[in-house]
């Protein structure tokens, strides 16, 4: 069953990357703020590459409310890295569901077990306060969207 707004948001650590650090990243360590975490289909997709751009040249906008994005798609650690230097770096974590079993836990895999494009936001204290998975590849919240939905909740 698909997680959804009010229930506690599955705990994971996966593999990961940001800027040139790699790491585990585990979702309870970043309790007491709130997280946007964003499910993507794929790097250096031409929607990812939008989507993605567009939060980091927001970060200021998501800093001011306390939020850390982390996304999070089924390729390596390693995709994530060229991808990243492509763009000339991502200012938050990307991670690796390379197995999509945290993509399943939210429930947004499609019916081929292709990762949908899907925003959590997720409160401080570790509840889901938004969820939104699209229908189709070729839209995402914007910034705008989503640091609206992070102030609601302050």
């Amino acid at each position: 069953m698909a997680v959804g707004v009010g229930d506690v948001a599955p705990d994971f650590t996966l593999p990961g990357v940001f800027g040139e650090d790699e790491a585990n990243y585990t979702l309870s360590s970043y309790r007491g703020d709130p997280v946007v975490l964003v499910f993507y289909p794929g790097d250096s997709s031409p929607v990812c590459t939008r989507q993605l751009n567009s939060y980091n040249d927001n970060l200021d906008q998501f800093a001011a409310t306390g939020a850390t994005i982390l996304s999070v798609s089924p390729q390596s650690v390693e995709s994530h890295i060229k991808f990243s230097c492509k763009q000339g770096g991502f200012e938050f974590p990307m991670l690796a569901d390379t197995d999509k079993s945290v993509g399943s836990s939210y429930g947004i895999l499609g019916p081929l077990g292709l990762y949908r494009r899907s925003i959590f936001v997720i409160d401080a204290g570790g509840t889901i306060a938004y969820a939104h998975r699209a229908i189709t590849g070729a839209t995402y919240r914007s910034a705008n969207d989503l640091v609206a939905v992070l102030k609601g909740m302050e």
